[in-house]
């Protein structure tokens, strides 16, 4: 068993909570810039800490006013948008917890997350979220108010309000506890029923307030940045609440489509992001310099830039040799990648799946130091993280202050701190399950080097988390599309790759009727494997195993395989459950094939 542990650079006082800093900071610096946000003419407009500050005020009167009382759980279904951070922090004012729901979950997923939280109510972005949540409203006997924020929920709720004293929001505010809930963040189970992590202001705030200290890069006078992943993920929303903490500047995309542009425009100092964005950035760049003829010259920047990132890890650094080609291909190709991310950015936050030392490279060759770190919803979310000044790449870094991280005999990675979570909400059984002790189970395989910095391993737990950083259960699609009588087993991957996929096998008993019925006899599944009404057939039973689930989460690719997995050649244990590993090893050349190009 092997540890390391971090002392703590901030301790969480008994009565401080998440809005804290927002009253803070609209006191020391009213007329400083926190947010920048669409403006009426269809620009942009500044929002300062003390307008900030006075609009959370408004809109917790208005949850008041609607009868929402402390304690009560408030959903938000939302694109990353300015609106869903003044919601968030208006439930906090209001002494309520805020349940984060993504804006592409499906009518069951949201059901599900509305039903067990026992949201009384919800605050939706679009028509579409109006209708879903419409669709199931007669399972939701607590739900009271749904606002809608393209139809005007924040003036709505502004108004509202006025009839509440807005003595009462500071009043309320004050009587949030660290120890009280401030969020319930629902991650997937292996069961295909999403869990609710029960995560304190405490727990949050010992987080965010011990890791800015350690990134004055990204945190330091003058930071900002441009927030595109969605807030309902604890890693978006950890940066959320860094940027209230540092008192930074954030704008907000809604349209990853858009990205570019408002990147180029906003011209943020550092960004947050999934391992995915910066594979497109690099693959983007790539392409456009084959396109141009100039593949073999981006092949040697490359070459340089992973050479010059490598060299800064050793004690003699970079060679004269090794800077001259580096300064050189800097003015060719570096400056227009760095160009792409606003020209300002040298900094970059990466985590939700590994980044990979091929890319952490390239990208600190290029002059954007990407510090890759680790962490799960339950450890609100960031435990480990690679610092600017402190990076070892391949690693995801140290533990943050207060964090101490222990490798289990069997390899598991253990957290403990005030960031750990309090349970799962409504699931004893779960809880017992994840925490041990003051210990957190990862569920993850890690070891730790002699100077602490974490490397994981593998997983224990069965949940894929895509190269988007997007957690997704197999067992949900998975019994889905096995409800196909054609389906014997379905195989559904994509750790770490940019979609989910699913390896089909064929009931070999229900094959001959289906082919009766197709007027064709005698065909093995090895003959069939490409055949169109085959293909068809099982396409059908993907896309309603897709219709339960997320177009994240949805099955993008699939394979018929030659034969049926069995317990003879070890893919099937004696009670007939796939073993997993043993099949990736079996057919890791048919995976390969699925995300090759």
């Amino acid at each position: 068993m092997r540890e390391f542990s971090v002392p703590p650079i901030v301790t969480v006082g008994d009565a401080a909570n998440l809005t804290d800093p927002v009253w803070d900071n609209a006191e020391a610096a009213p007329d400083a810039v926190q947010f920048v946000r669409p403006g009426p003419d269809g620009g942009r407009e500044d929002v300062t800490c003390r307008q900030f500050r006075d609009e959370v005020v408004a809109v917790a009167r208005g949850l008041v006013a609607a009868g929402v009382n402390p304690g009560d759980r408030v959903a938000l279904m939302s694109r990353t948008r300015y609106e869903w951070t003044l919601v968030d922090y208006a439930i906090w004012a209001a002494g309520a917890v805020t349940v984060p729901i993504y804006e592409t979950s499906s009518a069951e997923q949201a059901a599900w997350i509305l039903a067990d939280s026992g949201a009384v109510a919800v605050v939706v972005e679009t028509t579409a979220h109006a209708t879903l949540v419409a669709g199931i409203r007669e399972r939701l006997p607590e739900l009271r108010d749904v606002w809608q924020i393209e139809l005007g929920a924040v003036g709505e709720l502004v108004t509202a309000g006025e009839a509440v004293d807005p003595a009462e929001i500071e009043v309320r505010r004050k009587q949030v506890r660290a120890a009280d809930i401030a969020t319930i963040i629902y991650t997937s189970g292996t069961t295909g029923r999403p869990k609710g992590c029960v995560l304190t202001h405490r727990n949050m705030y010992a987080d965010v307030a011990n890791a800015v200290p350690v990134l004055p890069n990204l945190f330091g006078p003058g930071a900002s940045t441009l927030l595109f992943l969605p807030l309902a993920h604890s890693f978006a929303r950890l940066i959320q609440v860094g940027v209230v903490q540092a008192r930074a500047t954030m704008m907000h995309c809604a349209d990853t489509k858009n990205l570019v542009a408002e990147l180029q425009d906003f011209r943020p100092t550092f960004v947050l992001s999934v391992p995915r964005v910066f594979e497109k950035v690099y693959n983007g760049a790539r392409q456009k310099a084959e396109a141009a003829g100039k593949g073999k010259i981006f092949d040697r920047a490359e070459a340089v830039a992973v050479a010059y990132s490598e060299a800064l890890e050793t004690s003699a650094g970079p060679g004269l040799g090794l800077r001259a080609q580096h300064a050189l291909f800097d003015k060719l190709v570096y400056r227009k990648l760095r160009a792409a991310l606003g020209g300002r950015c040298q900094d970059a936050i990466s985590g939700g799946a590994p980044l990979g030392a091929r890319l952490g490279h390239f990208f600190r060759g290029v002059g954007v130091t990407i510090c890759e770190g680790y962490g799960l919803t339950e450890t609100s979310p960031a435990a480990a993280a690679n610092l600017p000044t402190a990076t070892r790449i391949g690693t995801v870094g140290r533990p943050l202050p207060g964090v101490t991280v222990r490798i289990a005999d069997d390899g598991e990675i253990l957290i403990a701190g005030d960031l750990v979570f309090q349970g799962y909400w409504n699931n004893e059984a779960a809880t017992a399950e994840a925490l041990d002790g003051g210990w957190f189970r990862t569920g993850d395989l890690g070891r730790l080097d002699d100077d602490g910095y974490l490397s994981i391993t593998g997983r224990k737990k069965e949940i894929i988390v895509t190269a988007g950083g997007k957690n997704v259960a197999p067992a949900v699609l998975e019994d889905q599309v096995r409800a196909h009588p054609l389906v014997s087993q379905c195989l559904v991957v994509g750790d770490r790759q940019p979609f989910v996929a699913a390896l089909v096998t064929i009931d070999e008993e229900a094959l001959p009727d289906w082919l009766a019925a197709q007027g064709r006899t005698g065909a093995t599944v090895a003959e069939l494997r490409e055949d169109e009404a085959l293909r068809a057939e099982i396409q059908r039973a993907i896309d309603r195993a897709n219709e339960s689930v997320s177009k994240a989460e949805a099955i993008k690719v699939f394979r018929v395989l030659p034969r049926d997995f069995t317990e003879a050649t070890g893919e099937l244990t004696p009670s007939m459950k796939v073993k997993r590993q043993v099949v990736h090893e079996t057919y890791a050349a048919e995976i390969a094939e699925i995300y090759r190009g």
